[in-house]
């Protein structure tokens, strides 16, 4: 099982704090971005693009999205001119936040029963944090939710270790007494780079296979959470 239980301690208490990504992980956004996506093209008189073209296009932060979107249809976009147009995809998508957005399954159980059994619980999203919050805000899952942190809170963004460093740091807990629970390439990365254990939970936004992700476990829905910690905590 993952090398920081070998430096860290026992098992007894582990988790004192869960990490979870946003997109793909606790919502399901797509349909709303893709909107906004193309409403930004349409601006452009540029065709739109389906909504599984946009799904396969999340990660990394608004300006890689509004990149690849452009990309698609033949248009590069770098510099100011890519800084302008993420400003724009901004603008718009702040509009359309939650009005085709879903809770995935398990979600808000899964953060309530371990906020109410005192684990801490942190939100490490690429998405905007004042987006973030309004989304959770919106589920009305701010009051569970600990510490925030957004694409544009400071930290150099996943899979950089930074963000999970600094919600740990935000929770005054070492990185070996959380986990990140994620579904891309750039949460495990960042859980990886940060020396935490990390989850990958199936039917996220990744084009690189789940379990190729390089996580420590990998399960199907938030609702295997519990099963997958225990499992965790055995001895290698």
């Amino acid at each position: 099982m993952n090398k920081v239980f070998g430096t860290s301690g026992d098992r007894c208490g582990w988790p004192q704090a869960m990490l979870f990504d946003l997109d793909g992980t606790l919502i399901d956004s797509v349909a709303d971005i893709a909107t906004s996506v193309n409403l930004l093209l349409a601006k452009e008189n540029l065709p739109p693009l389906s909504v599984d073209e946009v799904h396969a296009m999340i990660g990394n932060g608004m300006a890689k999205l509004v990149e690849r979107a452009f990309k698609a249809r033949d248009i590069v976009l770098e510099g100011e001119g890519l800084v302008a147009m993420t400003a724009r995809m901004m603008d718009i998508y702040k509009d359309h936040l939650t009005e085709e957005t879903i809770l995935l399954e398990g979600a808000e159980d899964m953060l309530c029963a371990y906020s109410a059994a005192g684990v801490r619980i942190a939100v490490v999203t690429n998405k905007p944090e004042a987006f973030s919050r309004r989304i959770l805000e919106h589920f009305g899952l701010g009051d569970v939710i600990h510490c925030v942190v957004g694409g544009d809170t400071g930290p150099e963004r996943k899979p950089a270790p930074d963000m999970l460093l600094h919600a740990a740091a935000e929770l005054d807990l070492h990185a070996s007494k959380a986990m990140m629970v994620g579904d891309s390439p750039a949460d495990i990365g960042a859980a990886v780079a940060a020396g935490m254990v990390s989850v990958a939970v199936r039917g996220g936004y990744t084009t690189v296979p789940v379990d190729e992700l390089g996580a420590d476990l990998v399960i199907d829905s938030l609702r295997q959470l519990p099963a997958a910690i225990e499992k965790l905590k055995e001895p290698a």
